[in-house]
């Protein structure tokens, strides 16, 4: 009896974490801005946010995107990227910031920071933006 108990309280615990997705390691309607790419201030802007499990959306320096993401955390696996096909000044940027977002592949979420990494060394830096009082 004490084994089923034991089973079915292990159950119970492993049915509340349904999201092992980035998503379920951030804070709800979390924004996160990028700061930088392999160490280079990214001059423009642009947002990640996990809005739901397997999902992940933001906006580029020109472009609003969504894409799909179901690796467990700390893996992360972006695909299906799609965008709207705006033009702007910072369209370059975009590329490199989208080039850069589909590469990745571990996540790492500490406090105010976000970090997308790729074995090769690639990182692209995030902090949590504030929410207005």
């Amino acid at each position: 009896m004490k084994r089923f108990l034991a089973l079915s309280a292990f159950c119970t615990l492993c049915a509340c974490q349904t999201d092992e997705t980035i998503s379920g390691f951030t804070q709800d309607g979390s924004v996160w801005s990028l700061k930088s790419i392999n160490g280079l201030d990214f001059t423009s802007t642009a947002t990640i946010t996990f809005p739901a499990k397997g999902q992940i959306a933001g906006a580029g320096p020109c472009n609003q995107y969504a894409a799909n993401q179901n690796a467990p955390y700390p893996w992360i696996e972006i695909s299906q990227l799609s965008a709207t096909k705006r033009g702007c000044a910072d369209l370059q940027q975009e590329v490199q910031y989208f080039t850069a977002l589909q590469g990745v592949t571990l996540a790492e979420v500490s406090g105010g920071t976000l970090l997308l990494s790729n074995d090769a060394g690639d990182e692209l830096l995030f902090t949590l933006d504030q929410a207005d009082d």
